[in-house]
């Protein structure tokens, strides 16, 4: 078995992963639905798990991210990519979009609402145009190329001051897509 999990694959699988989603219609290796817990795995199995839009859909978050924790090896990574809230709602099944204060909750620190699963936060991007291998599907090339090269802009303006174009800017540029988070488990208990 790979060391690393793609959650939510859909039609997207990834070589080298496990893939799983709830859809046995879906190109998956393993069918299970992430509102069911425990996971089907054991603890400390992975290196690296990602999640591409699928928090949005699930009903508990964070109850997600202490199952993930559970999961992935000490000193392993979780990348995931979520809708940011002033775009999260574009699609008829999300349950809620992300702000740049989701990691706040996995730092015990933070005595307004540590969640008890340590992350350590090693990176966080807002991305004004995401998800190329859909748009990409979706687009006539000319229209492709021309929000990648505006998104490449917005982007680096976005990231110089993630919280105040996360809270006001992004009312100005029509919102962000989505928001990028890079996680890394303690290689100790906290």
């Amino acid at each position: 078995m790979t060391n690393k999990l793609n959650l939510g694959c859909g039609q997207f699988p990834k070589a080298g992963y496990l893939n799983l989603d709830v859809s046995p219609f879906a190109k998956v290796d393993v069918v299970h639905d992430l509102d069911q817990f425990p996971y089907p795995f054991e603890d400390n199995t992975f290196e690296l798990i990602e999640a591409d839009h699928l928090l949005e859909h699930l009903n508990d978050p964070l109850r997600v991210m202490a199952e993930l924790s559970r999961i992935v090896k000490p000193g392993g990574l979780l990348h995931i990519r979520v809708p940011h809230f002033s775009r999260g709602f574009t699609h008829p099944e999300h349950k809620r979009g992300f702000d740049v204060t989701f990691p706040y909750y996995f730092v015990p620190q933070f005595s307004g609402g540590y969640t008890g699963t340590p992350f350590l936060l090693q990176k966080m991007k807002l991305h004004w145009f995401a998800q190329p291998h859909l748009m990409r599907k979706l687009l006539p090339p000319w229209l492709y190329y021309l929000l990648t090269g505006i998104g490449a802009i917005v982007d680096w303006f976005a990231n110089l001051a993630p919280l105040f174009c996360s809270r006001g800017w992004c009312f100005w540029v029509g919102g962000f897509y989505e928001i990028e988070f890079v996680f890394q488990k303690p290689l100790e208990p906290q």
